[in-house]
């Protein structure tokens, strides 16, 4: 059960400070006012000027103060002295030919994580990480083979927003079709063992003065930290997913380790009671096919059994593989005809076409070159 328990060193040590200027970006507009008042800002102008920040950041995606052209000439030349808005270091960024992006994004701290842009034809979903690295080592995810290297500030989980944004061309933040249209928190890390950093991210995301994303078009993916998923329904109304992938304890404790501490059955209450869920707002199931683990026709009923009295649906992920792994992935037939099963029950089950595989971008598929420092390494790098 080691392996269960974060490293609280890890999670909650934030990137050593490798410079005196403060970056805003990650920073509400009260903090921001406090920020410049600090700074010797009048209060009063210190609020104005915070609302003018924040929307160059966050509705216009301004890169640079010398950009902010609301704000006063002498400001915008003495702002660089003590901030900065500085984005990530884009360390790789590909294209599948399925037209799917990933970035790989280097922190100052020498750290790196992955996001991945999956666009429509109108729309698409960015899946942003909230973690370097994961502690929860589930058997079939690549990220899961990562020590947890540490939690991602407010601002390193945004800024992958504004990176994929920089990329794609979508400032300021466009009224109508967007192509980032919505966020799935379901990239490296567990969201739910980072909350407060998480949650300070997407209510600045939400805010409807800047990138103003509707909580209805946010869905954070859990694999089922239970004291937390009320919390979240209560203080953000996202959507919620559940990475559940298997129907027994015994077999969902080798796939998702964290069920030793919050089995199956306490999973399924806490999303009974997860207040932003009805049948308009349905709880997604996500559930990897792993060929002869948790994919016969047993399963798919036993599925059926235990979702029921939750507005649910099911989505259902071919494995896709990744060096070392120990799964295939099922037969087209095993898929659709578990899929006929849980559709017949009345819960949607769609089964999801890989996107991004042949870079590596594909669902349980992210992972980075990032290691833990010892502290005496990391003395080192902020010299």
């Amino acid at each position: 059960m080691e392996h269960l328990v974060p490293d609280v060193e890890a999670v909650d040590r934030q990137p050593e400070l490798l410079a005196i200027r403060k970056n805003l970006i990650g920073l509400t507009r009260k903090e921001i006012a406090a920020a410049l008042i600090e700074e010797g800002e009048a209060e009063k102008s210190a609020k104005m000027r915070a609302r003018q920040l924040f929307h160059w950041l966050y509705y216009r995606g301004a890169s640079r103060f010398e950009d902010m052209t609301s704000i006063s000439k002498e400001m915008r030349a003495t702002l660089p002295e003590k901030f900065t808005v500085d984005r990530p270091e884009i360390t790789s960024l590909q294209e599948s030919v399925d037209g799917t992006r990933k970035w790989l994004v280097k922190f100052p701290d020498g750290q790196e994580v992955e996001s991945v842009h999956i666009p429509e034809e109108d729309r698409g979903a960015l899946c942003v990480s909230s973690q370097v690295g994961c502690t929860l080592t589930c058997s079939f995810c690549h990220t899961g083979t990562m020590k947890l290297v540490r939690n991602l500030t407010a601002g390193e989980i945004i800024s992958q927003m504004l990176v994929a944004r920089d990329t794609i061309g979508e400032w300021p933040s466009p009224k109508g079709n967007r192509m980032i249209s919505n966020i799935v928190m379901m990239g490296m890390g567990e969201p739910l063992l980072n909350y407060d950093n998480v949650a300070k991210a997407l209510s600045i995301i939400m805010d409807g003065e800047g990138i103003s994303l509707s909580k209805r078009r946010i869905t954070l993916s859990t694999s089922g930290v239970v004291p937390k998923i009320r919390q979240c329904g209560d203080e953000l109304g996202v959507n919620l997913a559940i990475s559940l992938h298997a129907v027994t304890d015994e077999i969902r404790d080798v796939l998702v380790p964290i069920n030793k501490r919050y089995p199956i059955k306490e999973l399924l209450q806490a999303c009974k009671d997860y207040p932003a869920s009805n049948n308009a707002r349905r709880i997604t199931f996500e559930y990897v096919m792993l060929d002869g683990i948790n994919d016969s026709p047993a399963d798919a009923r036993e599925l059926v059994r235990l979702l029921k009295d939750i507005p649910a649906k099911v989505n259902l992920i071919p494995f896709n593989p990744w060096p070392g792994s120990q799964y295939e992935c099922s037969s087209n037939n095993a898929i659709h005809r578990f899929a006929k099963i849980v559709n017949d029950a009345g819960y949607s089950s769609p089964v999801r076409v890989p996107r991004g595989r042949d870079i590596m971008a594909a669902c349980g598929q992210l992972k980075s070159a990032s290691t833990k420092q010892s502290a005496a390494e990391r003395r080192a790098t902020a010299s």
